[in-house]
């Protein structure tokens, strides 16, 4: 009589059919299916588990998976320390004067610090605020602060309004004075990203200068329009 347990194709047909009972698992694989079910549940479950969790259930772990925990653990905590160093900060702080040395100049030695020295009133200080505070929440890295001129340095005089001075190690990397550097009222919020970006301050995800497209454009346009006027004249002629 056929082995009804054999592996051929017509025991799977008859299997198939209903007329052959389900082929019996030995009974070793079904403890190694079961093994390895209940191991993948433990991963599973400390892998959901937060690192408070984690602490209040390791009495329930054996020692492989202590050591497995342990490594997850460490994993965990350093993506949450990456994760809290790369969105600490998010918008622009106002300072004074009696700021300046603890916000600026003892920062961190890791951080990029970018200064806004403005006064209210003027226009073009004010865009670059507006500018500033989206960059802000685009590279929460970054340390963006603002203060009014002369509350940081006496005397500063209006003319260099605004200045822009970019720290890191309380060492001055980059400055911008006067409104000419900035371009005037035209200044778009990719020009000051790119600007600043040239300092090292932040990784910009923009590929060219945005000025440069706009001089081109520019310079296209002035071309074009000698071009139809040397033709006009032509044409009188």
């Amino acid at each position: 009589m056929q082995d009804p347990n054999a592996d051929t194709e017509w025991n799977d047909i008859l299997r198939r059919k209903g007329i052959l009972p389900p082929k019996e698992v030995p009974k070793e694989d079904e403890e190694e299916e079961a093994e390895i079910l209940k191991q993948q549940s433990v991963v599973k479950t400390y892998e959901d588990m937060t690192l408070e969790e984690l602490e209040e259930n390791e009495d329930e772990f054996s020692e492989e998976d202590e050591r497995a925990i342990e490594m997850y653990r460490q994993q965990r905590l350093a993506q949450w320390q990456a994760a809290q160093i790369k969105n600490k900060f998010g918008e622009v702080l106002e300072i004074s004067g009696q700021d300046y040395v603890q916000e600026v100049t003892n920062a961190s030695k890791d951080i990029w610090v970018i200064l806004h020295l403005y006064k209210q009133g003027i226009p073009l200080c004010t865009l670059i605020n507006q500018h500033l505070a989206f960059l802000a929440r685009k590279f929460k890295d970054v340390k963006f602060v603002k203060a009014i001129s002369t509350t940081c340095i006496p005397n500063y005089p209006d003319k260099n309004l605004p200045t822009i001075f970019v720290y890191r190690g309380g060492d001055i990397r980059a400055q911008f004075i006067g409104p000419l550097v900035f371009g005037g009222m035209n200044l778009t919020q990719d020009e000051l990203e790119w600007k600043l970006s040239e300092s090292g301050a932040i990784k910009t995800d923009l590929e060219e200068n945005p000025r440069q497209q706009i001089q081109d454009q520019l310079m296209s346009s002035i071309r074009s329009s000698f071009a139809s006027t040397k033709d006009l004249d032509s044409d009188e002629d």
